[in-house]
């Protein structure tokens, strides 16, 4: 999916190790669910199992052809046309990079992919909350203290946006992405 603010991909075998680098840095590691050091044959393994899968699609965001992240779509259900989503901007991408890629994931998600719901688990320490609800998510629900981070329990939010929220805010959150451009 190609836009002005950047493009959707596939994977190319040869960037696993840069993904690696990605997932494994210590900025993003701290907001996922799995915050341990992946090893090189745990990522070949993850990496194998999303090349068989017909539920996940996991996508590069690329800018001025350079890759900047990646877009997940997971547990992907046609028949209920939801899935949940993710993503993760390399360390050293632009800021606004993020912003760009729920853009992106969002309009891929409800036209491409047909979708009518996406919903996502965020940790309560993670900078991102804030972006999803910017973008029209929804809080659908608190898992409180549902998750051990550095010795405390964090509340985890469960968001979803529809596709005609979704229609409401797209236009309004294009001119804003516009305006820094």
């Amino acid at each position: 999916m190609k836009s002005k603010f950047g493009i959707l991909r596939s994977i190319k075998e040869d960037e696993l190790e840069l993904i690696l680098s990605w997932r494994n840095h210590p900025d993003i590691r701290t907001h996922m669910y799995n915050q341990h050091e992946i090893s090189i044959n745990e990522h070949l393994k993850w990496w194998q199992n999303i090349k068989e899968s017909k539920t996940d699609k996991y996508f590069i965001y690329e800018l001025s052809e350079t890759a900047f992240g990646v877009i997940s779509f997971n547990n992907i259900n046609h028949a209920n046309r939801n899935s949940a989503w993710g993503f993760y901007r390399a360390p050293y991408a632009p800021k606004g990079t993020g912003t760009k890629m729920e853009f992106l994931m969002l309009e891929y998600g409800f036209n491409e992919i047909g979708l009518n719901k996406i919903y996502c688990d965020v940790l309560s320490t993670n900078p991102s909350l804030n972006i999803h609800k910017k973008f029209g998510f929804i809080t659908e629900g608190i898992f409180r203290e549902q998750y051990l981070q550095k010795n405390n329990l964090i509340d985890v939010y469960r968001l979803g946006i529809l596709r005609k929220e979704w229609e409401k805010e797209k236009n309004a959150i294009s001119d804003k992405l516009n305006s820094f451009l």
